[in-house]
């Protein structure tokens, strides 16, 4: 996979004059073995009840994989230490690392391996089903092998284990009562969760029997949801994070006042999902008028202060799957739409709702004016954060909602998050045939194979005309951190803090 971290760190050579600790850019808590870190809150801390794929961040602190991804996207070993296809891709085996267990002290081997997977693959209440349904059964080798036999060849499982799909939980607390997972994980992560209070924060000490235990350097992390964007820089400043993820809004706020800023370009993109069962949506012509009504460039310029690039389809520049053919497919064209919209019977516009959530800021408002030139009359519905999920993805309650797709480890699984018949980001649940045979082809296809990376653009081109998802732009995952934080690499999907330290 090409290396697409453009990873840009300023670090400011001037301080901040200081008189009060809550001017100082080094922030955070005094003791080098604790780390603050202000991010959101998980939906669930049960990886197969999690419905938002940004949950991947805090869920792999508790959990771990037969894989994990390395800062560069690739499949790397974690529980596993080894994996190998049969001849036909068919068939694929892991064999564990020896001694592993979960923080309630069971053991973590592949008849664990197989209770966990088939729990995401067929339980009712699993938003993993769809991602899981190729692994046809599971065969227990050894304590410390497992073989995963497949309804049809797979290249993309390794990745596809590297997020929350493949997170193993421990089958003595889901048998026991999988309810308690959604507020008491049990995992093998580097970390284990002692206190959560939901909304609020959740509070992690250091899990030794972690296969990796000796990369990480923190005895405990707190997780802090911030209330609100534009506190998170005074928070930073008074000590209550020594690292947060901030919006672009605030980059130049956090410079001024010394810490040092990540930009990386990640799959983060902006989207409106569109459920094209629901009229008007059903008329093509109206989703087609959407798409060439709305000036990315200027969503870009304003509503993300220039932190991000004009995007027509769901992964960067420079990441395997972009497709440079995708280029300006739909120029903002105020007079094409509107011709659209006359073909779709709306001579004289049309009236719609756009669903979007508190966290949204001004991005809901730039969109419903660049729609109104266009004759379409938006009315916003706002809706709390902490509902969002529910909302869009299971209760499909928004058929025209503003989103953020945070991409996923394998770029097929996030193709089926977003265009598969089953995928939470399809809301019509409805794929055409042409669709789902591009998706197949690219599991279908070795990821070395020479033909690949076409394959997987390919398909990428087939969706993104076939399906109303309408991408807006890329922007990146900004991270603001005090000068105290040390070894604080950047990965494309799950953020890891592996080899992370204080300097007192």
């Amino acid at each position: 996979m090409k290396r697409i971290r453009f990873k840009l760190i300023a670090v400011l050579t001037a301080l901040i004059a200081a008189t009060a600790a809550c001017s100082s850019a080094s922030g955070g808590s005094n003791d080098s073995t604790h780390l603050d870190w202000g991010w959101r809150l998980p939906t669930s801390w049960d990886p197969v009840a999690s419905s938002a794929g940004n949950d991947v961040h805090a869920l792999s602190l508790v959990y771990s994989g037969l894989t994990k991804q390395d800062p560069d996207g690739k499949a790397v070993p974690e529980a596993a230490e080894s994996w190998a296809y049969n001849a036909d891709g068919t068939k694929l085996t892991f064999k564990l690392r020896e001694g592993l267990t979960f923080s309630d002290g069971s053991a973590l081997d592949a008849t664990a391996v197989k209770k966990s997977l088939e729990r995401g693959r067929d339980a009712d209440y699993s938003t993993k089903q769809a991602q899981l349904a190729v692994i046809g059964s599971i065969d227990v080798v050894s304590p410390a092998e497992v073989s995963l036999n497949l309804t049809h060849a797979d290249y993309q499982i390794p990745l596809l284990l590297a997020g929350l799909t493949g997170m193993i939980v421990s089958p003595a607390a889901f048998e026991a009562d999988p309810k308690t997972l959604a507020t008491q994980p049990v995992g093998s992560g580097p970390f284990q969760l002692t206190s959560y209070k939901p909304g609020s924060e959740a509070q992690f000490k250091k899990f030794d029997g972690y296969w990796n235990a000796d990369d990480i350097h923190l005895k405990t992390l707190t997780q802090k949801q911030p209330a609100d964007d534009s506190v998170i820089v005074a928070g930073l400043q008074s000590g209550q994070y020594d690292i947060a993820s901030i919006p672009p809004s605030q980059v130049d706020a956090a410079k001024a006042a010394g810490f040092d800023i990540d930009v990386n370009n990640v799959l983060t993109v902006r989207t409106l999902d569109i459920n094209n069962t629901v009229a008007p949506y059903d008329n093509p012509k109206v989703i087609e008028a959407i798409k060439y009504a709305l000036d990315r460039q200027a969503l870009v310029d304003v509503s993300a202060f220039g932190y991000g690039e004009v995007n027509y389809q769901p992964f960067p520049k420079g990441y395997e799957a972009y497709n440079s053919d995708l280029d300006d497919l739909y120029p903002h064209d105020l007079g094409k739409a509107k011709a659209l919209l006359t073909e779709a019977g709306y001579p004289d516009g049309l009236k719609i709702e756009l669903t979007s959530s508190e966290t949204d800021n001004a991005l809901p408002e730039q969109i419903a004016a660049q729609l109104g030139d266009a004759g379409i009359d938006v009315t916003i519905k706002t809706i709390p954060a902490a509902q969002a999920t529910q909302v869009k993805y299971i209760k499909r309650e928004a058929p025209f909602t503003l989103d953020s797709f945070s991409g996923r480890e394998s770029p097929a699984q996030a193709m089926e998050v977003l265009f598969g018949p089953e995928g939470l980001m399809n809301l019509g649940r409805n794929s055409p045939p042409e669709v789902i045979a591009a998706l197949q082809k690219v599991s279908t296809t070795p990821i070395e194979d020479p033909s690949y990376k076409q394959v997987l653009q390919d398909a990428v081109a087939v969706a993104v005309k076939a399906m109303p998802n309408t991408f807006l732009f890329s922007w990146p995952r900004i991270f603001a951190r005090s000068k105290k934080v040390t070894g604080f690499d950047q990965y494309l999907a799950a953020q890891r803090f592996d080899g992370t330290k204080i300097e007192a």
